[in-house]
């Protein structure tokens, strides 16, 4: 596992890097081929490839595990910092967020295939751009979602026998901002500046945060300007929206719409656009049931202290969730500081939280 691993983490697969991700897709074939489990693609102009793979037959809906392969980091990442190992634990670019998940879930396809025991087929679906809200696969998983019996997706575990249950939605925007130049020393009044401009409607955008109610608003990302001599014509922004149920979503959203429609600096336009977005995974009482379910796996492993967890994050498991079919997320292995520099991967979990999910998937009745 751990081989495979080291292969996967090696492999540059950033969310736009799309060479690179089918890179990491044709590592996982090549894999999975060796089993005797042949693997179809959806091919995608633009983004990673979206493979599935089956095992197992009968008439019962498929059973299906979820996971991405693109990860955060800039384009030679993993020659900067390779995967490694040091004490217990692994490191490298996307070791927990979420290759180690793709391998359980390789080589639980793997397993079945040998040694059957499924109740119903065992779905795998690959995916390539979830980091930057799944643009081209998130018809692909509510398809597959839609067909299946249960879904669980392999996200980076959580300490312990926790499991995420309740995941918050999230809405990625840029904003761009119109002004008007001008010298900033012999004509500043004719200027129009878009950078005051945007100074202001981050503000007001960072009061409609409301943290303990699960809705916030974060700019993460601004840009403008011309020269230092020069009114700003131009700036631009990327907002970063999360909140816990959809009406959340549709009141703040109109609130967003407002104060860019608002000129704090008379003369100043702005243009909105949504660049990604992921629906909440929303806590229900078959996704609880699922997770009890899971965790008697857990448990039967010797795992003592097991939680059902609600987490800011977005993912993948939101849009299955929302097909209605009962879903989990974060049963791969233990890790954390993921998108960081020092992410890491938790060794001793890689074997057991494979186990749990195969007991969880031959348990089913």
């Amino acid at each position: 596992m751990l081989d495979l691993l080291r292969v996967l983490v090696d492999t540059d697969s950033g969310s736009y890097d799309k060479a690179g991700v089918d890179a990491v897709g044709a590592h996982i074939r090549n894999f999975l081929g060796g089993h005797g489990i042949p693997a179809d693609v959806a091919p995608d102009q633009t983004f990673g490839d979206a493979i599935t793979a089956t095992v197992g037959h009968g008439g019962n809906r498929p059973i299906l595990l979820m996971g991405h392969r693109d990860t955060v980091f800039p384009k030679g990442e993993p020659s900067r910092r390779p995967f490694k190992i040091e004490g217990d634990r692994a490191y490298g670019p996307g070791v927990a967020d979420m290759k180690a998940g793709l391998v359980i879930n390789c080589f639980l396809l793997a397993s079945i295939k040998k040694f059957g025991g499924a109740p119903a087929p065992v779905m795998a679906l690959f995916t390539g751009d979830e980091e930057i809200g799944s643009p081209f696969s998130r018809p692909v998983i509510e398809q597959h979602a839609r067909a299946a019996r249960v879904c669980f997706n392999s996200e980076p575990g959580r300490a312990l026998g926790a499991a995420v249950t309740g995941r918050k939605g999230g809405v990625f925007m840029r904003f761009e901002i119109t002004g008007k130049a001008a010298h900033s020393g012999a004509n500043f009044e004719m200027g129009i500046s878009a950078i005051n401009e945007l100074a202001h409607k981050t503000l007001a955008l960072r009061d409609l945060s409301d943290p303990a109610n699960g809705i916030t608003l974060n700019v993460g990302v601004v840009s403008g300007g011309q020269t230092v001599n020069t009114v700003a014509p131009w700036a631009k922004g990327e907002v970063d929206l999360r909140f816990v149920t959809p009406a959340q979503r549709a009141a703040t959203f109109a609130r967003v719409e407002a104060i860019m429609a608002k000129s704090y600096v008379p003369g100043t336009s702005a243009r909105l656009e949504i660049t990604g977005e992921f629906v909440p995974l929303v806590e229900t009482a078959d996704g609880k049931a699922l997770y009890e379910h899971y965790a008697a796996g857990l448990k039967a492993l010797g795992v003592s202290e097991t939680t059902a967890l609600f987490t800011g994050g977005c993912a993948d498991s939101g849009f299955a969730s929302a097909t209605g079919t009962p879903t989990i997320c974060a049963v791969g292995p233990v890790g954390g500081r993921a998108h960081s520099p020092d992410e890491y991967m938790e060794i001793e979990t890689l074997v057991p939280r494979a186990q749990a999910l195969a007991l969880a998937v031959l348990r089913l009745t």
